[in-house]
């Protein structure tokens, strides 16, 4: 009998080369799966089933774990405003410890000798999906073909086209990673410093140009309405998906440092990861005390770093969502967007914890909590330390 190997399979080049090879090349019965974070549809679904089947595979798995991703994953991203590098929502980096603890679990459920991913040998994803695989399951072997055999997109293409498989360059032009929150884009432009992904590239075409205003509904920190109606926030983030799609905004170019060192590049559309955080981050301005904006900016920013390397096993990741949950817990409240092609604002919000209460005064206006005289007597004080350091170091 052939030993099993279980593929982490998407339907793209890289992964669609792996079939073939694994079975012929390998020798091992190949079990593909398709783990859905929130990119495809059951139409797309069905058709990663068929290309997986007629590549050779055994057998073929759809799961779905959107809800989940969502639950362990995005809400705290959008609790904790993460951008990494102020621009980069982890739209992708954020998927891969889901989609590869269920990929993992089909391991161990066909009790298979062998797992599989298409990854390469110099982005991130190799290590997201090895670190997963090595701490849970270190008896099973990890195989990365791609990696192994350092191949270039056209030598796939070349292979799948000897063994009677059609896959066009155009098709494998661009690298496109779709989930929940947001798609990625790798091509020949991202490969320099300032090449420009053309507009083709992104899976969003513009069609709508007449500026739009969203009201979005936050309870304790997470999306319940939009424009008054109540939804889950995985169908929330799907419609400002697909309506900010057809402006074209949360598009952009993430420059970061990768986990094995090198600087990567590579386009993004996120169109709801974008408003989201923003929409929320103001929310927060208003409901949240100078210490807890602070610290929670601080761990978060840890987190996203955590997420972003692999690292989410880590119990410190479990440590900061405590801090986070529980810093949501005024964050309630509707705030408003406008979206037009190639951008969006936030413009306002409204919620019954604003601490930006005219109870107490009116920035720049008038005070009602003290006097002028008070503050005479409370900057003297807050300067007293100064006056002693500068009293005593009168040349610094």
């Amino acid at each position: 009998m052939k030993e099993k190997v279980v593929l982490a399979f998407s339907g793209g080049l890289d992964t669609s080369f792996c079939v073939p090879y694994l079975k012929e090349e390998k020798g091992l019965e190949v079990h593909t799966v398709m783990v859905n974070t929130g990119g495809f549809s059951p139409e797309e679904e069905l058709r990663i089933e068929l290309r997986a089947l007629e590549l050779g595979a055994a057998s073929h798995v759809n799961i779905n774990v959107v809800e989940e991703y969502y639950q362990k994953g995005i809400k705290y991203l959008l609790f904790g405003n993460i951008l990494k590098n102020s621009t980069y929502p982890l739209s992708v980096s954020s998927e891969r410890i889901f989609q590869a603890m269920a990929v993992l679990d089909h391991v161990k459920k066909l009790d298979a000798a062998y797992v599989a991913h298409g990854s390469t040998g110099a982005g991130n994803d190799q290590v997201r999906f090895d670190l997963v695989f090595e701490v849970m399951a270190p008896a099973v072997k990890v195989l990365a073909p791609i990696r192994e055999l350092s191949l270039t997109r056209m030598e796939e293409i070349n292979y799948l086209q000897s063994k009677g498989f059609s896959f066009s360059w155009e098709k494998a032009k661009y690298s496109i990673n779709q989930g929940l929150w947001g798609t990625s884009v790798g091509g020949v432009e991202t490969l320099s410093s300032s090449g420009v992904l053309p507009e083709d590239a992104y899976p969003s075409q513009i069609s709508l140009t007449e500026p739009v205003r969203i009201k979005i509904g936050f309870e304790k920190g997470e999306p319940v309405t939009l424009n008054g109606k109540r939804d889950t926030p995985v169908e929330i983030i799907r419609s400002i998906n697909e309506l900010g799609g057809k402006y074209g905004v949360g598009r952009d170019m993430h420059v970061g440092d990768t986990i094995i060192g090198i600087k990567g590049r590579v386009g993004f559309e996120a169109p709801a990861p974008l408003i989201l955080v923003k929409g929320h981050h103001l929310l927060e301005k208003h409901t949240l005390t100078k210490g807890q904006l602070y610290w929670k900016e601080q761990l978060a920013g840890w987190y996203g770093q955590l997420m972003h390397e692999a690292q989410y096993l880590d119990p410190l990741m479990r440590n900061i969502e405590v801090f986070m949950d529980d810093t949501q817990k005024y964050v309630t409240g509707v705030v408003e967007a406008e979206l037009r092609p190639y951008h969006f604002a936030i413009l306002g919000c409204e919620t019954p914890y604003d601490l930006m209460s005219s109870k107490f005064g009116e920035y720049g206006e008038a005070n009602k909590s003290f006097t002028g005289q008070d503050v005479i007597g409370f900057t003297k004080v807050l300067a007293n330390p100064l006056k002693i350091y500068y009293s005593v170091h009168k040349d610094d």
